[in-house]
């Protein structure tokens, strides 16, 4: 399309598209982006999990013609589940704040305990950084809660197994670039996760942002959008 590169945006479980915004406005004009609604969006109809491999709807997003990607939280999970498949041909990606562990041992009873009876803080985050930064202490908490219950079991339970997969993956099969960033005080996709992914992947290197949790996007745009700027152009070799 028009000579551009395209740069292909994919938002987290119960994010949104528009949260791409600042980090999109700051790429040269040479890129054009896409930034779908996926059907896990913020209070998407939760029958989107009701069947089994999610990753169906990013081999749906990511067309031939996408140049490069940006995955967070969960797309980002899946996208790799999907190069590693073979589903999708790996291309230049940031895999921004992703969920991963390199051994199935990784997942005792104490980290489902955690991600089950916890899993509202990851939009307690989201909601404490955001638009909704205005709003008191309670009512962010309520409508974190609201989330968590629009996601749902379903929702909860598609998210969670795709995460168990992810020591079983073959990341040898995939050999474009990436580049993996997590914050430092991410409450839901540890640092750790990000770190160990980047060890494990073939042409990877690890970014940890100071200061920041699981939504850089939100939290520190303005660097944020640099690394990926300098990423997408060092990869593609543009000038």
């Amino acid at each position: 399309m028009d000579g551009k590169a395209q740069a292909l945006f994919l938002h987290g479980l119960a994010g949104k598209a528009a949260v791409w915004d600042p980090i999109a406005a700051a790429l040269p004009d040479r890129f054009a982006t896409t930034r779908p609604d996926l059907p896990w969006h913020g209070m998407a109809d939760p029958a989107w999990a009701h069947l089994p491999d999610p990753g169906r709807y990013l081999v749906d997003a990511v067309w031939d013609g996408h140049d490069v990607v940006v995955a967070h939280s969960m797309a980002a999970m899946l996208l790799v589940e999907c190069y590693a498949q073979g589903r999708v041909r790996p291309r230049p990606t940031v895999l921004l704040c992703p969920f991963y562990r390199p051994d199935p041992a990784d997942f005792d009873w104490p980290t489902i305990s955690y991600y089950l009876n916890d899993f509202h803080r990851t939009f307690t985050e989201a909601l404490r950084v955001g638009e909704t930064a205005r709003f008191p202490e309670s009512r962010r908490e309520w409508l974190a809660r609201s989330l968590r219950d629009q996601v749902g079991p379903y929702g909860w339970t598609r998210w969670f197994e795709t995460y168990l997969r992810t020591p079983l993956l073959d990341l040898g099969a995939i050999g474009a670039p990436v580049l993996v960033v997590s914050g430092v005080d991410d409450v839901a996709a540890r640092p750790e996760d990000g770190r160990a992914l980047a060890k494990a992947l073939p042409r990877a290197r690890f970014e940890l942002l100071d200061g920041c949790g699981h939504f850089p996007m939100i939290e520190q745009p303005d660097r944020l959008a640099a690394l990926v700027r300098d990423f997408f152009e060092e990869s593609l070799e543009l000038t």
